[in-house]
């Protein structure tokens, strides 16, 4: 197979798994496919993306601010140049965002833990709490090899 026939089918391998993992629609899903494979350190114009995808402004338009607001990727301006440059985010970024979202979910885990612990009264919400408590056991190992990994992502990205 040849390499772009490769990296095309790499990007369509993306837009199903970021529509699936983050619930993107198809257009966002390429345009991160595309900022993560060809982006390397000049970044992609909006104009390029639009040209590429064969898309309209605004949709490209849209899938970039949505994937902007989410932290998938980031832009930045060049001095004397009105273009804005997109990247996709930092891996370990986008591990950072997925960690807040633990976050939140341990908070989650606790408050239910408490209420079961004092309302479990049938099997079912007994099965839910032993549930519940190795949920909160699993969540906590995530955690601590999401730090590590990204640890280990900003130290790489450090030196690039």
């Amino acid at each position: 197979m040849d390499t772009q026939k490769e990296k095309d089918a790499l990007i369509e391998m993306f837009v199903i798994h970021f529509e699936k993992l983050y619930n993107l629609p198809p257009l966002g899903a390429r345009i991160l496919g595309i900022l993560i494979l060809d982006s390397c350190n000049t970044g992609i114009t909006f104009e390029s993306l639009v040209e590429r995808l064969d898309a309209s402004k605004s949709s490209v338009s849209t899938n970039l601010n949505l994937l902007l607001k989410l932290g998938k990727i980031n832009y930045y301006n060049i001095s004397g140049d009105r273009k804005k440059y997109f990247k996709a985010a930092p891996l370990s970024e986008r591990l950072d965002n997925y960690l807040q979202t633990l976050e939140f979910e341990k908070k989650i885990i606790e408050m239910m833990l408490s209420y079961r612990e004092k309302t479990a009264s049938c099997p079912a919400e007994k099965c839910s709490l032993e549930n519940t408590k190795a949920y909160k056991s699993h969540i906590l190992e995530v955690e601590q090899l999401l730090l590590k990994t990204i640890s280990k992502f900003k130290e790489i990205e450090k030196n690039k």
